[in-house]
């Protein structure tokens, strides 16, 4: 179990989360940092006396700085701001930023050798190959805290070699709009879009899980993770969200993790590992459920999880041009700027007409994806033009 603990997007669901558990177990938080939610992360330093905090939004810094003048925690504004926290030397980070922003602080916080618990899947969907040689080279672990990365992570505890493995099981809840078809989506709203069946996360992700794109970068998450290639990667809709994914081994046996659809099961796990502790989260009662579903996804209407899947095996940075492309999209579509199902053929398109960087470094990755941003914003100003 870890001693110490550094929460980077602590006011959002993962981070509210993980200081429950924390203090369940004790565990010391270091630092804390967030967007620009003011009120909330002065509560939580009030509450859980952390060494130093962090806003990104520098205005709400410099207001939280006044609020906390009382207390011995440092404040810090920015993008430096919130790389002081996950450089901080905790024993272990927890990077549940959304989005290619955590990419950074994931790095920032290998180099300074916290073990990472890592909730931010952009990090190895748009760095993968960077990250993990950076923590081979560092010695770090990296825990994942997804629930599918973490249900696969602790079905290979014990598996003596990686050739042992056949292929690796995504289960997906297949989001609001499961069996749905394309004509039936094309005007769908965003309040329709996050309509979650099971699990409550933040705008960007449950539109992710609505057009399924979050499936399809889960899956490049994992190429990296477990070091698997992208065809030994299976997608199965489970629309009851129990198992939460599943290894098939070289015998055909397969390994399943299975709980309540609840985050602070994998958020523990990767903070208490290689232990298991007592946990405030319901007990599964199989008797409860009158059945449990498992179906292939509806690759036509869902087109996100190939276009990831294309990506991946493109290699280089076509992932972090997919993503940034996703995230541009996804922006526009909870801004009312374009249609659900224009997000994927937006998408589509960066991938089919624009060349990443030749990989190197940050900066080759955050230039991709600027370019792929940018091919979207033109996307739909050409449309809108016609």
């Amino acid at each position: 179990m870890t001693s110490s603990l550094a929460i980077l997007g602590s006011t959002g669901s993962i981070g509210t989360q993980a200081l429950d558990v924390a203090e369940k177990h004790g565990i010391k938080i270091d630092a804390l940092a967030a967007g620009a939610n003011t009120a909330e992360l002065e509560k939580q330093i009030r509450q859980y006396k952390p060494r130093l905090a962090a806003l990104f939004d520098e205005r709400a810094a410099a207001d939280l700085k006044v609020r906390v003048a009382d207390t011995s925690v440092k404040i810090y504004g920015g993008e430096q701001g919130v790389r002081e926290c996950a450089s901080c030397g905790s024993q272990t980070v927890l990077n549940s930023i959304v989005g290619i922003a955590g990419l950074k602080h994931t790095v920032a916080a290998i180099e300074a050798g916290s073990t990472l618990a890592l909730a931010n899947k952009e990090s190895l969907v748009t760095g993968g190959e960077l990250v993990m040689r950076l923590a081979k080279e560092k010695g770090v672990s990296i825990l994942p805290v997804d629930s599918e990365h973490s249900a696969i992570f602790q079905c290979l505890q014990g598996c003596r070699s990686k050739s042992d493995i056949k292929r690796l099981i995504l289960t997906a809840s297949g989001g609001p709009f499961f069996g749905k078809t394309k004509d039936e989506l094309r005007n769908v709203t965003l309040k329709e879009a996050l309509r979650h069946p099971n699990w409550s996360m933040g705008e960007k992700i449950t539109v992710d899980s609505a057009t399924m794109m979050n499936k399809g970068l889960e899956l490049t998450e994992a190429r990296w993770l477990f070091d698997v290639e992208p065809d030994d990667i299976e997608i199965l809709v489970h629309r009851q969200s129990v198992v939460h994914s599943l290894v098939r081994f070289r015998d055909n046996s397969v390994l399943a993790q299975l709980g309540v659809p609840d985050m602070r099961v994998p958020i523990q796990y990767a903070l208490t590992y290689p232990g298991r502790e007592e946990s405030p989260v319901k007990e599964l009662k199989l008797e409860e459920y009158a059945g449990l579903t498992f179906e292939k996804p509806d690759y036509d209407t869902f087109i996100c999880i190939d276009l990831c899947r294309r990506a991946c095996k493109k290699g280089g940075l076509y992932s972090a041009l997919v993503n940034g492309a996703n995230e541009q999209a996804n922006e526009m579509f909870r801004q009312g700027k374009t249609g659900f199902l224009s997000i994927g053929e937006s998408v589509s398109y960066v991938l089919d007409n624009i060349k990443p960087l030749t990989p190197g470094g940050l900066e080759e990755i955050f230039e991709t994806d600027r370019l792929a941003r940018q091919a979207v914003r033109d996307y739909f100003s050409g449309r809108s033009e016609q």
